[in-house]
């Protein structure tokens, strides 16, 4: 082995176990990754950013903005409030959803069909966890019909014009993946979701789940108090770690929220937010006096413009990794932080200290109006309820014309998909179906750091020799077993890999392990690329395999050890019925 190759080796498994051990986000480690790559000499200096203009990563962001446009129109919206409508029945409507679901990702962002559909889901349900997860998987899977359906596609696709000059067309990954997808649907709603334990947490409101009583006390402020002509925020810094007033009555009239700069006056009465364990020293320390009231009615932090929303937390938001005292959430997002639940369950100990993960539940109070901008700023998705019909001025029409004729000229083959995605995102923000603005929010930018900073390491890898190197190891190993079951062996090496990293960045790194089996066994690299792509894509066994797998831990009340109950069986079913098609349609 020469340096080069130990030294990609190094990089490649050092990153790998970054990722699973998710200390850092995934686009921090493969950007450092990248940087390594260079001082150490494995990447080429001015192909050091070469990734960024990718056509994998063009299209990947062309994607993210069309799935967005195409949500907020409101043209997603109508079928999915008629796919409800016309289901009876529980299990019906959950059939319908999950079809939907999968639907639905193999033209969109199955993070963006997850977050639709999610609200729908967990109204229809009394115990989310027998449909979160189902409904988790459904989009996952309906990401393999279609090349836009999931990034690895995209990237075995692009990668294959690499090899042999000719990508994979849009429906190219339909012959395999939409009989895996109507078979692993098959399996989780008539199987899979009774491997779930019973036991996790069942659909209350959000005053039960987080059991706000816990959270916010009333308290009467004395005559006597140094705090009488004072403001609100002088209060606060009594126990800015934990305690916030999101209420102030006075006079039988309620204030919620901007209340900050308040002058206090005696006999106020003040809602405040607090750790249980600190009301007595606060108290004392305020010159407060508690009403009495053992439960205090929730209602009173509410108004007609101010209200509570559950939301959770998106991989890669911009509030993962840190707190609730850091990000001062009031004065940054204009929330207030009343609770927060992680695996379903409330989290008891002073939140404002607690790092946010992807999956948490977040309980926020904030003006009606302006939550929702809040909340996406805050790179998180609402709960609640949410009417579906939103289009812009009833023209639902016009984003879903330019979807199907970006659609149309890739199938024809007039232009390749990322020109032809990237021209219906520049056409959308031509007509005003979006702005410039919300294109550039709605990207996500994580992951596009992961996918021009992983594509020049790809590279690396092939040019040093090292996948020629491990090809030959696999072979090697596998000995005189027949081709299929190397094939086999790829597969489920890739679908491994995506179960403990992203799928993207397995998909990269296995791509050219997989051509260069091929070409050690004088196969065609077809069905190998093909494995690639389908392994990469699914990531059943763990919540950190794919974002949607996260987004639905909290709300479901999952264990990390869940996801494998119903996943290992989907997973097994998947090899076994992918190795024949693969082999049918795209013959070794």
């Amino acid at each position: 082995m020469t340096t080069e190759q130990i030294s990609i080796f190094a990089i490649l498994g050092l990153s790998l176990v970054f990722f699973m051990w998710g200390r850092w986000r995934y686009d921090v480690v493969a950007f450092t990754a990248l940087i390594v790559g260079v001082v150490a000499g494995v990447v080429p200096t001015d192909a050091a950013f070469a990734g960024f203009g990718h056509p994998a990563v063009i299209t990947v962001a062309a994607v993210l903005v069309i799935s967005r446009t195409l949500q907020v129109s409101g043209v997603i919206s109508i079928f999915a409030d008629a796919g409800v409508r016309f289901a009876k029945g529980q299990g019906t409507q959950m059939g319908a959803l999950s079809g939907l679901g999968a639907l639905l990702s193999a033209f969109m962002n199955n993070v963006g069909a997850l977050a639709l559909l999610m609200p729908l889901a967990l109204r229809l349900s009394e115990r989310p966890s027998a449909v979160l997860m189902p409904l988790s998987f459904a989009t996952i899977l309906g990401g393999l019909v279609t090349l836009i359906g999931t990034p690895p596609n995209v990237i075995i696709a692009t990668y294959r014009a690499d090899v042999t000059g000719t990508p994979f067309a849009m429906f190219d990954f339909a012959f395999v993946g939409l009989p895996i997808a109507v078979v692993g649907m098959a399996f989780v709603l008539l199987i899979g979701w009774r491997l779930i334990p019973s036991d996790r947490t069942s659909r209350r409101s959000a005053e039960e789940m987080f059991d706000l009583d816990s959270y916010i006390v009333e308290a009467r402020l004395n005559d006597d108090s140094e705090y009488v002509g004072r403001k609100v925020h002088e209060l606060e810094q009594l126990d800015e770690e934990q305690s916030i007033v999101v209420g102030l009555l006075r006079d039988e009239n309620r204030r919620l929220m901007r209340i900050t700069s308040e002058y206090l006056r005696a006999g106020d009465i003040l809602l405040l937010r607090v750790d249980p364990a600190t009301i007595d020293e606060l108290v004392k320390k305020a010159g407060l006096t508690l009403t009495g009231s053992d439960h205090p009615d929730t209602e009173k932090i509410k108004s007609d413009q101010v209200g509570i929303v559950e939301a959770v937390v998106q991989p890669g938001s911009r509030i993962e990794g840190r707190t609730a005292m850091n990000l001062r959430l009031r004065r940054h997002f204009g929330v207030a932080l009343l609770a927060l639940a992680r695996e379903g369950v409330p989290i008891q100990e002073r939140i404002a200290r607690v790092r946010f993960r992807a999956g948490d539940v977040l309980l926020l109070q904030g003006e009606e109006s302006e939550m929702p901008d809040a909340i996406a700023e805050m790179g998180c998705l609402p709960l609640a309820t949410r009417n579906l019909n939103i289009g812009r001025g009833g023209k639902v029409l016009i984003p879903a014309l330019v979807f199907a004729a970006s659609v149309f000229v890739t199938v024809m083959g007039w232009a390749p998909v990322h020109v032809s995605f990237a021209g219906a995102v520049v056409a959308l923000v031509l007509l005003e179906r979006i702005s410039p603005r919300e294109a550039y929010e709605t990207i996500e930018w994580p992951v596009i750091v992961l996918l021009g900073a992983m594509i020049p390491l790809g590279d690396a890898l092939q040019s040093t020799g090292g996948t020629q190197l491990i090809a030959d190891s696999i072979v090697g190993l596998a000995g005189a077993i027949p081709s299929f079951a190397i094939l086999g062996i790829v597969l489920v090496v890739a679908m491994t890999l995506s179960d403990l990293m992203n799928n993207a960045a397995t998909a990269i790194v296995m791509a050219p392990i997989s051509v260069a089996i091929a070409g050690s066994l004088g196969l065609n690299a077809d069905p190998f690329l093909m494995a690639v792509a389908i392994g990469a894509s699914c990531a059943f066994l763990t919540p950190i395999g794919h974002q949607n797998n996260v987004l639905v831990m909290g709300p479901g009340g999952y264990k990390f050890g869940d996801y494998w109950r119903m996943g290992l069986p989907l997973e097994i079913i998947i090899v076994a019925i992918s190795i024949p098609l693969i082999m049918f349609f795209w013959p070794l």
